[in-house]
């Protein structure tokens, strides 16, 4: 038995309350190590000794290329609970306990796991309707100004004596122009990149916080499309920078005019006086800021004005104009007291209300239920790149990959996950497929049927691509787009509306061998299960027994085997639940 390879963490993604009935329990061990993980549980104000433990068999869910990983959703009478592990690989028994492995029971009750109470404050809870959500990424500049229509043509504008830019023409009237549009595609969550005023198109260099751009149209024309949205059942998530603002934000031109005088120059990080504004990209600024961009200083979050003015700003928004969520832009690089005070701002407001971090690594440290519900999973983008795009790794290394992924945070947090393969950040991932729809398409289908929020950055169901900046932010390709794509993305995505198990299901890797491009796994709801076979290679792989009928298959051969594409079976008589 591999001890060095167990690993056991109470209070963490490894024992977690799911709600105030059910606890999680999970254990990892070497991958192929043990037969059988049996949990022991029992109340911590037990009156006997020894404590009265109740057995429940784990099942093992999940599986990378160096672990397995065991789980049992307990539903427990108790708040407060002991607990340990015994652990059987076949020939070897053990019990483990806090830190020990011992081949007998301890009536020491010091030694046990605990579990100190499945407090309600501390469980953590994402919205619901997450599940349901396939959200559709807009950047407003590069989207539209019209019905199926942007001009492309740049805008500069005054406000508060400051110009503020549009590079491509696009508007929030522009989106309410085409909501239904948006409806035909079948998505019903908008997130909008940054639409307050600022200087530059992207709308990162914020000069005010409470009014949106006029380049996109202004506060009415940010209310008109959120009615219009909400009226169509899609959400509206907007984009919040608080980790640096603009040159030109008040607080920073007030350090700028009053240099040490200024009563916010502790708003800022690294002063040195006298601060002024470098005229050249190539020199740097005497403060800190966002990745030395001179235009984007660096706020304090710290700072309890700091703090208690963007807390003011998260409420503003939901409460005025009923926005349903947050992204929150470099999350990352603000301190944790801020997030969980933005966090209980905005949750007062709307308890519904998303919180999704831009957090580019993993992001467990953050998703324990008191700062974000959600964070940009881009390394579901980047496990996708390797597979389907580069083909550097195999499916069984893919699959090891995805297992992880759902491992690492809490049960809950999983499906309120933000799957992405593009952003405004990075290359379309067509471009990194080199321009083959077959294998991008079989990544799409991927996002679509996988845990989590899928999320289309707009242009990619028609096609766009692009390696650089103004490639990959280029206008929305209303005309000459690739509408058989579109058509693809619109069957994907209303095949997730219409399958529970894709939905709410939980996740079991079916197939998935060293070598092999071919994947299989299935989703489990009660009463459905959805097995899901993606083959990236050319060479035909044989279809392993799958109970239920073919849904929907594009690469299929005769005799059961696949080609380069996919095939989706339904089961519905499948009694099987897996929380």
């Amino acid at each position: 038995m591999k001890l060095d390879a167990i690993l056991h963490l109470p209070m963490s993604s490894y024992c977690h309350g799911l709600d105030e009935e059910h606890t999680v329990y999970r254990l990892r061990s070497a991958r192929g190590d043990l037969r059988a993980v049996t949990l022991y549980y029992g109340d911590t104000a037990c009156r006997v000794t020894p404590i009265i433990f109740t057995p429940v068999s784990m099942d093992l869910v999940a599986s990378d290329l160096l672990h397995d990983y065991w789980q049992a959703v307990v539903d427990s009478p108790y708040e407060r609970v002991y607990y340990y592990f015994a652990l059987d690989d076949g020939g070897e028994q053990k019990l483990y306990y806090g830190d020990v492995f011992t081949d007998h029971l301890v009536d020491d009750r010091s030694q046990y796991f605990k579990l100190p109470f499945n407090h309600r404050a501390d469980i953590a809870r994402v919205p619901d309707w997450v599940h349901d959500a396939v959200v559709y990424n807009i950047f407003p500049d590069s989207f539209a100004n019209g019905r199926r229509w942007i001009s492309g043509e740049p805008t500069e504008l005054t406000y508060q004596g400051e110009t503020v830019r549009g590079k491509l023409g696009g508007t929030l009237r522009g989106v309410t122009e085409n909501v239904d549009y948006l409806r035909e595609l079948g998505v019903n969550c908008v997130y909008l990149n940054p639409i307050f005023a600022a200087g530059e198109y992207h709308k990162y260099d914020l000069i005010d916080y409470f009014h949106v751009d006029p380049c996109f149209g202004g506060d009415q024309a940010f209310r008109e499309m959120v009615d219009t949205l909400h009226a169509a059942g899609i959400r509206v998530i907007i984009d919040g920078g608080f980790n640096h603002c603009g040159w030109n934000f008040f607080a920073f031109a007030d350090v700028i005019q009053h240099q040490e005088q200024s009563r916010y120059c502790r708003w800022f990080y690294r002063l040195s006086f006298p601060v002024r504004r470098p005229e050249t990209g190539e020199e740097y600024p005497n403060y800190a800021c966002f990745a030395y961009e001179r235009m984007m200083p660096k706020l304090d979050t710290a700072n309890p004005e700091v703090r208690d003015y963007f807390c003011a700003v998260g409420r503003y928004w939901v409460k005025t104009f009923g926005v349903d969520g947050w992204r929150l832009d470099v999350a990352s690089e603000a301190d944790d007291g801020f997030w969980r005070a933005f966090r209980r701002a905005v949750k007062e407001e709307n308890p519904d209300a998303l919180l999704i971090g831009e957090v580019w690594e993993s992001a467990g440290h953050w998703l324990q239920g008191d700062m974000f519900d959600s964070t940009m999973n881009y390394d579901f983008r980047k496990h996708c790149q390797l597979f389907f795009a580069s083909r550097t790794i195999d499916a069984a290394d893919f699959a090891g990959r995805l297992s992880h992924m759902l491992m690492r945070y809490r049960l809950q947090m999983t499906p309120a996950q933000l799957n992405l393969l593009d952003s405004h950040d990075v290359s379309r991932f067509l471009s990194l497929c080199g321009g083959d729809t077959v294998v991008y398409r079989l990544a799409v289908l991927l996002m679509m049927t996988f845990v989590g929020m899928p999320t289309v950055f707009y242009g990619d169901e028609l096609g766009a691509q692009g390696t650089t900046e103004e490639e990959y932010r280029q206008p929305m390709p209303w005309q000459g787009g690739d509408m058989a794509l579109h058509d693809f993305f619109c069957r994907a995505i209303a095949m997730r509306h219409q399958l529970a198990a894709l939905r709410r299901g939980d996740l079991r890797i079916v197939q998935a061998e060293p070598g092999s491009g071919f994947l299989a796994f299935c989703r489990r709801s009660r009463g459905q299960r959805v097995t899901v076979c993606i083959n990236r290679n050319l060479t035909p792989a044989a279809l392993p027994d799958i109970a239920g009928r073919l849904y929907w298959a594009e690469g299929m051969l005769e005799n059961r085997r696949l080609g380069q594409g996919f095939a989706i079976y339904i089961d519905e008589q499948d009694e099987v639940f897996y929380s």
